[in-house]
């Protein structure tokens, strides 16, 4: 179990500068709303242990360089419970935030709804769940840190309903807390490495780097999304004139951010079979690598928020050409599952409420079509991301840098604005399949790869890509 640190330990951890905000007043009546005997005992004894007069203490503080709302709560009054007077300082500090444009972070640790102000604390979940949409609809980012116990409400609404969720080591998430939960519940299911591993957690972060994490993902999010001054060039070998159909690009203010050079191998194959060895050869470089050369710093998010996570997929965002910050989505080589293709859908609709533009590498020899995966929605996980990137709010740049298998891939690609490596291909489906659906022996795969035409410099004359990105040493 993690160090349980108070409301103000937490802040100091994160922090520097904490200014506290004026607290709403709420007169109670004796005992409470509910009447509720020995409530009035209950909060005097939990002032006089914690020094706090609620379970929530709101302020701003500055995290690296940027002044962030600061919601932490104070497990120690009445286990960190969310009353009505709860609910009063949460809805004031993300007022706050709206007011000032500030993005907000929540330092978690609660353990549900109060007793005894019943219904009326329950209530104060939609309060809070209505304060956090409206931040997500004014364009400002939430980042939870899952402090040690994270449970009912507090969980489901600022812990789950983040834009970034971050937790401290061995802390206790769930939304059962250890007293309701079943009695032969298995305790390692209720921890905060267990909701990483099913998707609900972006990173466990240790208390000693939980500043610098901070301050990472707040100078990220809250960076100009316009293109800053100079001129970007990207050098091609072949383009061809197409039409990029998105909003931002068509006027808006975020523009479409260039594809990252190219690592591998700088020569065109000669044949279909050519591209797909290419493509396939061990030597090449993977996503890691190209994400690598490509920002000076990035964070990543992991997780489907739904049960799953896919280490196939690397997603996040990270400081890109001219210091802007780029939401990214990669495929790394594997076929990818259900959870990659949610958590790639999450992140791009992640980067247009917050008007970043997206960079996706093309990277799979296609979907994971095991029973699993098909258990795990593949079709409907597909579906999803094809709409999240035909509808992206803020344009989004592909680049194939490996194998293109199919709609797996093409499910992560650009339409209008997708380019290629010389050492990748893209097709309908991977050259020995389909010369099996076509019933053909296998010494005609290599022929069949030909008849596809999925070299890059085909796909640029069929005008499936705009063009082929020069090496990075040219």
């Amino acid at each position: 179990m993690t160090e349980r640190f108070s409301a103000r330990e937490a802040i100091a951890l994160a922090g520097d500068d904490f200014r506290e905000l004026p607290v709403p007043m709420r007169e109670f009546k004796p005992d409470g709303p509910l009447s509720w005997q020995g409530y009035d005992d209950s909060r005097r004894r939990a002032l006089t242990r914690t020094g706090e007069d609620e379970s929530v203490v709101c302020g701003t503080a500055v995290i690296g360089s940027t002044r962030a709302v600061l919601i932490a709560f104070e497990f120690g009054f009445l286990g960190g419970s969310l009353g009505e007077r709860t609910g009063d300082r949460v809805e004031a500090a993300y007022t706050h935030a709206r007011a000032h444009r500030l993005p907000v972070v929540s330092l978690v640790a609660t353990g549900g709804s109060r007793m005894q102000e019943g219904m009326l604390a329950l209530t104060q979940l939609q309060r809070v769940a209505r304060q956090s949409a409206l931040a997500r609809e004014a364009g400002l980012p939430q980042i939870a840190v899952l402090r040690d116990p994270t449970t009912g409400g507090g969980w489901a609404t600022l812990g789950a309903g983040a834009d970034v969720t971050l937790a401290l080591p061995g802390a206790q998430v769930g939304f059962a807390g250890s007293r309701v939960r079943p009695s032969d519940a298995d305790p390692a299911a209720y921890t905060a490495e267990a909701q990483m591993a099913a998707g609900a957690v972006d990173a466990v972060v240790r208390e000693e780097e939980l500043r610098e994490t901070l301050a990472l993902w707040l100078t990220l999010l809250t960076a100009p999304a316009a293109e800053a001054e100079g001129e970007v060039e990207v050098e091609v070998e072949v383009e061809v004139e197409v039409e990029v159909e998105s909003e931002a690009a068509s006027g808006g203010e975020v523009e479409p951010v260039p594809p990252p050079a190219a690592l591998g191998a700088p020569g065109l194959p000669a044949t279909g079979w050519d591209a797909v060895r290419h493509a396939r050869s061990p030597e090449r470089p993977r996503a890691a690598a190209y994400l690598d050369a490509y920002f000076s710093r990035r964070a990543a998010i992991s997780g489907d928020r739904c049960g799953g996570s896919d280490d196939g997929m690397l997603c996040g965002f990270g400081s890109g050409p001219a210091g802007r910050t780029v939401a990214y989505a990669a495929q790394c080589g594997t076929a990818t599952r259900p959870a990659g293709y949610r958590t790639a859908a999450r992140l791009i609709r992640l980067a247009g409420r917050l008007g970043f533009p997206v960079l996706t590498l093309v990277d799979t020899p296609g979907a994971a079509n095991d029973a699993q995966a098909e258990r795990q929605g593949a079709g409907s996980a597909i579906a999803d991301l094809f709409a999240a990137v035909a509808t992206a709010r803020t344009p989004v740049t592909t680049l194939v840098i490996g194998e293109g298998g199919s709609g797996g891939a093409l499910a992560l690609a650009a339409p209008g604005n997708t380019w290629a490596t010389p050492d990748s291909y893209f097709s309908v489906i991977a050259p020995e399949l389909a010369a099996a659906i076509l019933k053909r022996p296998a010494s005609e795969v290599r022929d069949t790869a030909d008849q596809l035409r999925i070299r890059p410099q085909d796909l640029v004359e069929l005008g499936v890509i705009r063009g082929i990105v020069e090496h990075a040493g040219r």
